[in-house]
C-alpha cells in the first residue's frame, strides 16, 4: 500500500511527513526499512489480537506496544502543486506522475487560512482552505481527462470491434495509475445504462467520468492542519461541511510529542489522546509551555490528527482489514516460534488465497485450504476474510504452512 501526501507550500506537509515517519523503531528486514528521501514508512494503528488471546507476542515485520499494533505503510511526500499543473506548469507533471502511484491521498490543508494560493504567508483567517482542496481535485480531474479525451473515440471503437469490454480498454490506457477494471466499470455504470452509449460522450462527459473515477479510485483524506491556531476553527468547519473525509490535525504538535518521546521527556504513542510526563526529565520553560499547548489540544480533540488521518485513509477510504497469518494455529507462531509474527493489511473481501499470495507466490500456487485459529475450522479458497482473522495457510509447496 502507498499513501500519497500532497499539499501546497507552507501548509505543514513536510512537518506531517516528518512526524508520521518518525516512529523510532526499525522493522527488522521489512522491505522498506531503508527508504529513499521522499518515501518513508508510517504505520496504521490497531488494537492487537494478542490481548484477546491473552498472550505476549513478538512481531517480526510490525510493532506491538502495550497491545497496540503498528503496521507499516509506505508514505510518499509528493511534489507541491500549483494551478495549471495538468498543463505542465510548475512541477505539475512530477506531482501527477507521483500521485498516480498512490492508492489514496492525504491532502494537508492550511485550515487556519494563513497562506495564499501560492503558499505565501498572509494574515491568518484570510486564506481559503476550501479553494486549496478544490483546485487540487480539479487539476487531477483535468489531467485524467486529458489522457482519455485525445483518443476516446478510438477506445470506444476498438472496444466494439474487438468485442472487448470498454473498462478493459480504459484500464490499458491508464496503466500505471493503480486503477482497476472494477473501479472503471462501476464508474461507467454510474453515467450510462450501457457502455455502448459512451461513443457519444462529449469532453464535458469525459471530464465528469474522470472526476467520478478519481473519487472512486484515488480517495482523498483532508488533513485540516494548523488546527491548533485560533483562526482554524472556521476553516475546519467549512472543510467538514463540503468534504467527505476531513481530519482535524496539528502536525506541529505531533512532531513535538514524537521528539519529546525520543528524548525520554514524555511517554507517548502515535494516536494517543494523552501523554505521560517523565518525572525525572528536566525541561525548560519553553518546553513546558509547548507541552502544555499539546496537552490542551489533546484534551479538547482526542489526538493530534496525524495518526487519525493515516488510519482514515487505510481503513475508511481504502477499507482495508487486518489479518494475522500463523504457521501453528494452536500456539499462534511461525516456524521460528515468533508469536503473532505478522499483521497484513488486505482489501475487504480478500480470501485466504489472497493472503497466501501476499505471503509468497509459491504458497498461493500450492494453496489447499486455510484454518481459522479461533474455531479451528477449515476455510476454502473463496472464504471472505474478516478483520482480525488469525489464519493458517496449508499449501502443497514445501514452505506451505504459515
Amino acid at each position: 500500500m502507498l499513501l500519497g501526501l500532497i499539499g501546497k507550500a507552507n501548509v505543514g506537509k513536510s512537518t506531517f511527513f516528518n512526524a508520521a515517519t518518525d516512529l523510532d523503531v526499525q522493522c527488522g528486514n521489512y522491505p522498506f526499512t531503508t527508504i529513499s528521501p521522499n518515501v518513508g514508512i508510517t504505520y496504521a494503528r490497531v488494537r492487537c489480537v494478542c490481548r484477546e488471546f491473552g498472550i505476549q507476542d513478538n512481531p517480526v515485520h510490525s510493532l506491538c506496544i502495550d497491545g497496540i499494533r503498528f503496521i507499516p505503510v509506505r508514505l510518499m511526500d509528493i511534489a507541491g502543486l500549483i494551478p495549471g499543473a495538468s498543463k505542465g506548469k510548475g512541477l505539475g507533471n512530477k506531482f501527477l506522475d507521483d500521485a498516480r502511484q498512490a492508492d489514496a491521498l492525504i491532502h494537508v490543508v492550511d485550515a487556519a487560512g494563513s497562506t495564499d494560493s501560492e503558499g505565501r504567508p498572509v494574515t491568518p483567517g484570510t486564506g481559503d482552505p476550501l479553494s486549496d482542496v478544490q483546485f487540487v481535485e480539479e487539476e487531477f480531474d483535468q489531467w485524467l481527462a486529458s489522457m482519455l479525451t485525445r483518443d476516446w473515440n478510438k477506445l470506444v471503437r476498438d472496444s466494439s470491434s474487438q468485442s472487448v469490454k470498454l473498462e478493459h480498454m480504459i484500464s490499458a490506457r491508464l496503466s500505471g495509475l493503480s486503477i482497476n477494471e472494477i473501479e472503471i466499470a462501476g464508474t461507467i455504470g454510474e453515467l450510462v445504462p450501457s457502455a455502448g452509449e459512451a461513443a457519444q460522450w462529449s469532453e464535458d462527459k469525459i471530464l465528469r467520468f474522470s472526476k467520478k473515477l478519481r473519487v472512486r479510485s484515488k480517495p482523498i483524506v483532508v488533513a485540516a492542519n494548523k488546527a491548533d491556531l485560533q483562526s482554524a476553527e472556521h476553516g475546519v468547519r467549512r472543510l467538514s461541511d463540503t468534504q467527505e473525509s476531513v481530519v482535524r490535525c496539528s502536525s506541529e504538535l505531533e512532531l513535538l510529542l514524537r521528539r519529546a518521546t525520543k528524548k525520554k521527556i514524555i511517554g507517548y504513542l502515535p494516536g494517543d489522546g494523552n501523554f505521560r510526563m517523565n518525572v525525572s526529565a528536566s525541561i525548560n520553560e519553553q518546553q513546558k509551555q509547548a507541552l502544555q499547548k499539546a496537552h490542551t489540544f489533546l484534551s479538547r480533540y482526542g489526538s493530534t490528527g496525524v495518526q487519525e488521518a493515516i488510519n482514515t485513509a487505510v481503513f475508511n477510504s481504502l477499507k482495508f482489514i487486518v489479518v494475522y497469518p500463523v504457521e501453528d494455529e494452536l500456539k499462534l507462531t511461525d516456524k521460528k516460534g515468533n508469536v503473532l509474527p505478522d499483521a497484513h493489511l488486505l482489501p475487504a473481501n480478500s480470501t485466504p488465497r489472497d493472503l497466501a499470495e501476499k505471503i509468497h507466490a509459491e504458497i498461493s500456487k500450492g494453496f489447499l485450504y486455510a484454518i481459522d485459529a479461533r474455531s479451528k475450522m477449515r476455510l476454502g479458497a473463496d472464504y471472505r476474510l474478516k478483520n482480525n482473522d488469525v489464519i493458517k495457510i496449508v499449501s502443497a509447496t514445501r514452505s506451505g504452512r504459515r
